[in-house]
């Protein structure tokens, strides 16, 4: 976009001056000072006072608003109007007293069409607040994927909540294809800010992301952002400033009300002018209320052309474009305050030679289900909630060792369905630095081991060294994992996530649950090693049920409950069927959304059946409600669920039970031997009672019966059906993994 400059600048107290400049080519004309003055009070009276009504899609008032601004601009020399025609598009840099700096040049209307918004000749108006302009190594448009950090503030108390989790998926999705490395700052505490800033050091991001509220308080723009507790505190531009220590991105984008709004009619200047001021080369700033959905919106547009390698000019004018499309009334709104830097692109494009990629994977690729390789977490972009359960978590597994609440261990307690694995899958994203290792229920000494394989070490030879390490039974385990942090894991922070803890870790006794023997030999050597070594790796344990703690060591115990109402509205929000806008009856929705008294599981299986017509929806709630036990809602839930099923249909299930793996179709088949077979593995599936996923190696689908309905299903079945299954699933299976043929059909063995 070709780049103008507009000064206007005082030379009486009754006369000013405007001038354009486009490289060497200058203008100048006068101002009289009641020209200024009447412009800034019908702005004022219109967009200001009247800003909740008036920011309507296309209003008359706004275009005529729009019109007086152009020709203020214009005046009869006719200068916006030969700038305004160039295809390429123009910046207009405006350098003026704060008065008029803070007007909303984004209005500016050219035969009855918005500027901002033209799509054929878009205009970008930006504040121009500081003369300073980057060196050309910061400017030059980086060989990699875009990098940015995000960061949220949600403090207690402090309404409305801001669907926050929106904002960051929006970002993750629109820029699936080309990646975005984002990092989350997740306690939303200036201190937080200013660890992370240090951490990553000065160059690495290109983008600040502050999300959150903003308001004037006793004349001061302020962004509030949340103190050790989770408590509001109100932080001024220059205590952002001061958190980031000068190690500004190219761009920060405070995206909360009145961001870009400059207080006592312009007089004191806007959160964003504040930032650029103190650094920041361009700030991008809300300059009244904005709403959810248009903020996010407008960030996921931005951030998809960003990533694509587009321009920044181009992408701010593109994701205002696309605001307006959608009939958005906030897509005025956005303010770009700026230095002289060059608005050119961050990245390179996503095919560009040598371009580098993102090497870390989704934390849900580590929690995939190792019988039916389905991810068993909530994904990045559909997780809510645990804000302050994530906070606690962090300071428990980033807290040093010896100090007041550190722990070698951090235990995520539960019942069934409160997203123990989706939370421990969170805090893997939200520590990017440390290497993952998750292994699912039973851990032997032998599976164990897999830990070198899991672990991505720095050398060839530091991972044949540490496997070797391993291996040496002779020696006793908590000696070779002590040998392992203070060598080859000695300045590799490591993430250690026991799964589904309860199953085969476990033993019940008295009343209780205690380590089974092979467990009480692993935790407990490599808690003391981590503890002996002083080591930044930390244990992550998900599991039903509490257990002791090994001598020696700390476990400190996160206890999950079910979701608050808040948490519970932003989950139902993201849910097809049992969102506010679906088409189902909103009485069937709220009785769904009651009975899964905050269980995110239940949630989503409620979701999948009550648009079925077929079923009794009705009576599945209230076996529901019936249950005075919430966390056996889940349970009995299925029971209902398979009580309405044919006959045939729960028998099938019973015998493709007794294969405790993913089995392919024909094994489906050859053990359900039956003219509907086809018909009901279909309804098993859509109901949620068969898992269907896909074999890696040949694409072609596979069946494994839910863990919840296993004790449920083995009655309905004689031992006689129980061996014929057996065999039929022997055959099938032998023919298949082993001899490859065809199958034959032969009599069942006795």
């Amino acid at each position: 976009m070709e780049q103008f400059e507009m000064e206007i600048f005082e030379q009486t107290s009754d006369y000013s001056e405007i001038r354009l400049s486009h490289g060497d080519a200058l203008r100048t004309r006068g101002l009289d000072r009641k020209a200024i003055d009447d412009l800034i009070e019908v702005v004022g009276r219109i967009y200001a006072e009247d800003s909740l009504a008036q920011r309507v899609f296309g209003a008359a008032q706004l275009r005529e608003l729009g019109k007086r601004l152009y020709h203020f601009l214009d005046g009869d020399e006719r200068w916006l109007s030969e700038v305004s025609g160039d295809p390429r598009g123009v910046v207009l840099r405006i350098s003026a007293e704060a008065r008029l700096r803070h007007l909303p040049w984004e209005l500016v209307v050219k035969d009855d069409v918005h500027l901002a918004v033209n799509e054929r000749t878009p205009l970008l108006p930006i504040r121009a607040c500081s003369a300073i302009a980057a060196v050309a190594d910061e400017v030059k448009a980086h060989n990699r994927p875009l990098r940015v950090l995000f960061m949220a503030a949600s403090p207690e108390g402090v309404e409305p909540v801001l669907s926050y989790e929106a904002e960051e998926s929006g970002i993750l999705t629109a820029t699936a294809d080309t990646g975005t490395d984002l990092v989350v700052e997740e306690s939303g505490t200036l201190e937080g800010l200013r660890f992370t800033a240090e951490s990553y050091g000065a160059g690495y991001f290109d983008v600040l992301h502050l999300s959150g509220h903003a308001t004037i308080h006793e004349g001061q723009p302020k962004f509030l952002v949340e103190n050790e507790l989770g408590g509001p505190v109100l932080a001024s531009a220059d205590e952002i400033a001061r958190a980031m220590v000068g190690q500004w991105p190219r761009v920060v984008f405070v995206s909360g009300c009145l961001t870009g709004s400059a207080a006592g009619g312009g007089t004191i200047p806007s959160m964003s002018e504040s930032l650029v001021n103190s650094g920041a080369p361009v700030v991008l700033g809300w300059a009244l209320p904005v709403g959810d959905v248009s903020a996010t919106m407008f960030a996921t547009y931005l951030y998809r052309a960003l990533a694509a390698g587009q321009p920044l000019d181009l992408s701010v004018v593109r994701a205002r474009q696309q605001l307006y499309g959608e009939q958005s009334r906030s897509w005025h709104l956005l303010r770009v305050y700026a230095d002289k830097s060059p608005l050119t692109p961050m990245v390179t494009p996503l095919n560009t030679s040598g371009r580098g990629r993102i090497r870390v994977r989704h934390a849900a690729d580590e929690f995939l289900d190792p019988q039916t390789q389905i991810s068993r977490v909530a994904s990045r972009t559909n997780f809510v909630g645990r804000r302050r359960v994530i906070q606690r978590c962090l300071r428990t597994l980033k807290q040093p060792l010896g100090t007041p609440g550190a722990a070698q261990a951090l235990v995520l307690q539960g019942m069934g369905g409160l997203g123990k694995s989706t939370l421990a899958s969170r805090l893997l994203e939200r520590m990017p630095t440390h290497q993952r290792a998750v292994w699912f229920g039973r851990v032997d000494l032998t599976k164990f081991r897999e830990l070198t394989s899991k672990v991505r070490f720095q050398s060839l030879d530091q991972q044949i060294e540490a496997a070797a390490v391993l291996a040496k039974d002779e020696v006793d385990l908590s000696v070779r994992l002590t040998y392992l942090f203070d060598g080859p894991l000695g300045q590799l922070p490591c993430l250690l996530v026991f799964d589904d803890f309860e199953q085969g870790n476990l033993e019940e006794r008295d009343g209780g649950y205690v380590l089974s023997p092979e467990m009480a030999q692993i935790l407990p050597a490599l808690l003391k090693a981590i503890d002996e070594t002083n080591s930044p790796s930390r244990v992550i344990i998900t599991s039903r049920y509490q257990f002791p703690a090994p001598p020696g060591v700390t476990l400190r115990v996160e206890a999950l409950e079910t979701f608050t109402d808040v948490e519970q509205v932003k989950k139902v929000a993201n849910l097809p069927n049992l969102r506010p806008q679906s088409v189902i009856p909103t009485a069937v929705k709220e009785r769904a959304v009651a009975a899964a008294s905050g269980n995110p599981r239940l949630l989503d299986w409620l979701d999948r059946i009550i648009p079925d017509t077929t079923l009794d929806v009705d009576g599945l709630i209230a076996a529901i409600e019936n249950e005075a036990d919430r966390f056996r809602r889940e349970n009995i839930f299925a029971q209902k669920l398979l009580g309405t099923q044919p006959m045939e249909l729960q028998k099938m299930l019973a015998r493709l039970n007794v294969v405790e793996l993913p089995i392919p179709s024909a094994t489906v088949f050859a053990i359900q031997d039956h003219p509907e077979a086809e018909t009901h593995v279909r309804r098993a599936v859509q109901l949620g009672l068969l898992e269907e996923g896909t074999d890696p190696e040949t694409n072609e689908p596979r069946y494994f019966v839910s863990n919840v309905l296993r004790p449920l299903i083995r009655p309905l079945i004689t031992d006689d059906e129980y061996r014929e299954a057996c065999a039929a699933a022997a055959r099938s299976l032998y023919q298949i993994w082993v001899t490859a043929e065809p199958a034959v059909d032969a009599e069942p063995e006795p």
